[in-house]
């Protein structure tokens, strides 16, 4: 049986991460990295773009060989774990292979979440979560007339700007009363949604599917409503769940499996990152946190040190939202959280709007700020640096002085700040 020092279950940026974090710090311990694709590692954000065709499948690549063998790691793909067997330190693989491991990570990130939809097991229907559910909605969209998105996340909604853009008429069904729900707040949702209804693309949010139905070559899709829409690309997007199946009560899992401040898990020498966590929000606010790229980077960084004994590991703060959104043209970004609806007076909102004119579109920025310190900053074209918001969040940087400055140039003000703390 084959054995290693390190074993890390999954291969994208957490898990990739890891192996990086590992090595730095244990030059000679055996590594190997298990991906169920066959393929080089690759990120789900990017899958989108390869729907688009701005990405080509072939040019999406995190890593390459050179840099696993740079780092004396084992890369095995098409390997498929079925179960952990803790007490005996192995994982068990599909086809039957076990791999002992010393102090093991998983990494399995997300799959799609199936909504219970009445006859949907018996239509044909698109996801996306991996590469080769982008090249087959990529097929799909090329010859598609009319289609149906259930779901307004960021999946759905690449997806629906695409098929319009490839002139397909398009509904798209959310039940939630706005767009991207979660990523961004109503104000610039609701532009985001206006950017899509005037590009031809019709927005049904706080509606639900009841039923699905195959209807020759299409599929009726009925609303709670009673209204239907005629398909012949039907696409699920209602988000994703952990990738958690395998474990089979053999790890704490609610929402995800949970972790302490150090990525471990309640078993000996297992731990977990990226997607297929929960951990607990930056804010202490009792919220786990979702996946985001920033965190699993920062937990498998976390989760690799820590497995490797390096004495600079520091404990994971805790989720900060981040998310960047470009569609028609327009950009939108967000970054921590919103104001919550028991906010007291230590809390203060800016905001800053301005109308669309010929030669410029809608602009909207909002800024939270808690006790002056930066909570949130949301906005659709309007220029900030996202990562260094999540660092002035995460470093809880006082801003009394800067409140009017911020909301005038949001990207000036911050990077000036930051560069005086990184000095």
């Amino acid at each position: 049986m084959e054995r290693y020092d390190y074993l890390v279950v999954g291969a994208s940026h957490a898990g990739l991460e890891a192996v990086r974090a590992i090595r730095a710090h244990d030059a000679t311990g055996s590594i190997a990295m298990l991906n169920r694709d066959p393929v080089l590692p690759y990120s789900p954000t990017v899958l989108p773009y390869v729907v688009s065709g701005r990405s080509k499948e072939d040019r999406v690549a995190l890593r390459d060989h050179p840099w696993f063998e740079s780092l004396q790691t084992a890369y095995l793909e098409r390997t498929q774990v079925s179960a952990v067997d803790a007490a005996k330190a192995v994982v068990r693989c599909a086809d039957g292979k076990e791999i002992g491991y010393g102090k093991l990570l998983l990494a399995t990130g997300a799959k799609p979440i199936i909504p219970p939809v009445s006859g949907l097991d018996g239509v044909p229907y698109h996801v996306l979560r991996t590469l080769d559910d982008a090249l087959a909605l990529r097929n799909a969209m090329g010859t598609a007339k009319h289609a149906v998105v259930l779901g307004a996340g960021l999946v759905g909604m690449h997806a629906a700007e695409n098929l319009a853009k490839g002139k397909c008429q398009v509904t798209v069904v959310e039940m939630r009363d706005q767009v991207l729900p979660g990523y961004f707040d109503a104000e610039a949702a609701a532009m985001i949604s206006a950017a899509f209804t005037g590009n031809g693309v019709e927005m049904l949010t706080k509606h639900r599917v009841t039923s699905v139905a195959k209807q020759g070559q299409q599929c009726v899709v009925k609303l709670e409503n009673g209204e239907q829409r005629i398909a012949d690309l039907l696409l699920v997007a209602t988000g994703v769940t952990p990738e958690v199946d395998f474990l089979k009560g053999a790890l704490d899992i609610e929402r995800g499996i949970i972790v302490d401040e150090f990525m471990r898990t309640r078993v000996a020498n297992v731990w977990a990152a990226g997607d297929v966590v929960q951990t607990r929000s930056f804010f202490g606010d009792g919220t786990p946190a979702g996946g985001i790229l920033p965190d699993a980077v920062e937990q498998g960084r976390t989760a690799g040190m820590d497995m490797a004994g390096d004495p600079g590991v520091t404990p994971y703060p805790g989720g900060i939202p981040l998310n960047t959104y470009n569609f028609f043209g327009n950009r939108a970004l967000s970054v921590g959280r919103d104001l919550p609806a028991n906010a007291g007076t230590e809390w203060e909102v800016l905001r800053r709007n301005s109308a669309a004119s010929a030669s410029e579109p809608a602009r909207y920025l909002k800024i939270v700020l808690r006790d002056n310190c930066l909570q949130g900053i949301f906005g659709v074209n309007v220029l900030f640096d996202p990562g260094i918001m999540w660092e002035l969040i995460l470093r809880r940087t006082n801003l009394s002085e800067l409140r009017q400055q911020l909301l005038d140039h949001p990207q000036d003000t911050a990077r000036a700040v930051m560069s005086g703390i990184w000095r």
